[in-house]
C-alpha cells in the first residue's frame, strides 16, 4: 500500500477595514497562515495587486516551497552519496505571467543554490545530484512549469 500524507493549514484573512469587500479598494489583502503549534506566517497579495510588501505573497511562497523541497532532497541525496555539505544558500526566483483576464500562471522557477562542500573531489558529484533532487522533489513534480537549476558548488 502506498503511503499518503495529509497537510492541514489555516488561512485567516485579517484585512476587513470595516466594510468588508464592499469595493476592490475597501479591503486589504493581509492574512495569516497557521498550523498546529507553529508560528504564523504573515501573508498578503503581491504589491502589484494592492498587497502589503512587508508580508509574503502566495507567489513567493510557491517559489520558497520549491526551493526548500529541492534543498531537503538534495541534502538527503548528498548524505547518502558521502558528499559532506557544509553550507547551502539559495536565491530562487520565479516568473509569473499575467493573462488578459487578470489571472496568471508561472512560466518558470530558477533555483540558484550556492553549496559549500568539504572536499574539492566532491564538487562534480555535488553538482550532478541536483538533477536527482529535482526528480525526487514532491513540489517540483507537482508543477506544470519548468524548474531550472543553476548550482554553484565550492569548497
Amino acid at each position: 500500500m502506498k503511503k499518503q500524507h495529509f497537510y492541514d493549514v489555516r488561512i485567516n484573512w485579517i484585512g476587513n477595514n470595516g466594510t468588508g469587500t464592499s469595493s476592490y479598494a475597501a479591503y486589504n489583502r493581509d492574512f495569516e497562515i497557521s498550523g498546529t503549534d507553529k508560528p504564523p506566517i504573515p501573508g498578503s497579495s503581491d504589491p502589484a495587486f494592492r498587497g502589503n510588501k512587508m508580508r509574503y505573497n502566495p507567489e513567493e511562497l510557491l517559489v520558497a516551497s520549491l526551493s526548500a523541497c529541492h534543498m531537503l532532497w538534495y541534502l538527503h541525496l548528498c548524505a547518502e552519496a558521502g558528499i559532506v555539505v557544509l553550507k547551502y544558500n539559495e536565491n530562487a526566483s520565479g516568473v509569473m505571467q499575467e493573462t488578459e483576464d487578470g489571472s496568471g500562471f508561472f512560466k518558470e522557477v530558477t533555483l540558484n543554490p550556492v553549496i559549500t562542500v568539504s572536499e574539492k573531489a566532491m564538487i562534480e558529484t555535488a553538482i550532478d545530484l541536483h538533477k536527482k533532487a529535482n526528480e525526487m522533489c514532491y513540489i517540483a513534480k507537482s508543477c506544470n512549469f519548468p524548474v531550472h537549476h543553476k548550482p554553484t558548488v565550492i569548497t
